[in-house]
């Protein structure tokens, strides 16, 4: 069965995973997952990621997740470009997620980052999630 949204997917398993109180996530891999979950882990969100091979070419993401006092370090975390309604923003209309408290995650011609450092390359993108 093939999936419409594939990042989606990938942030309400991180999602669950930090309801259930999991300390590691499993999903598919591909380049997109990989980048947003490594702008998430040096944002501080997530302990880290990993990427593990197994039979038949077959590629996962090991997602560590990251637990304070016994509580989910990720408060929110939400998708806003989605497969029917893509949010590009340009570097001066970008919204400021939780009054700079939280981050966006923007996929830029210059790679996926972090919407402050977006603002500082000066390069705006399509907002693909929302972290708090």
């Amino acid at each position: 069965m093939s999936m419409s949204d594939p990042l989606g997917d990938m942030l309400t398993r991180v999602r669950n995973g930090q309801q259930a109180g999991k300390e590691i996530v499993e999903c598919p891999y591909s380049k997109l997952r990989e980048n947003v979950c490594n702008v998430l882990r040096d944002e501080g969100f997530i302990r880290g990621v990993k990427v593990e091979e197994r039979e038949g070419n077959k590629k996962y993401l090991q997602i560590q997740l990251k637990y304070t006092d016994g509580e989910g370090v990720i408060r929110q975390i939400d998708r806003v470009s989605k497969p029917g309604r893509r949010v590009y923003q340009g570097v001066k209309t970008m919204p400021r997620f939780f009054n700079g408290l939280g981050i966006l995650v923007v996929s830029t011609p210059q790679g996926v980052m972090a919407d402050h450092k977006a603002r500082a390359a000066n390069v705006g993108g399509e907002v693909l999630c929302q972290v708090f």
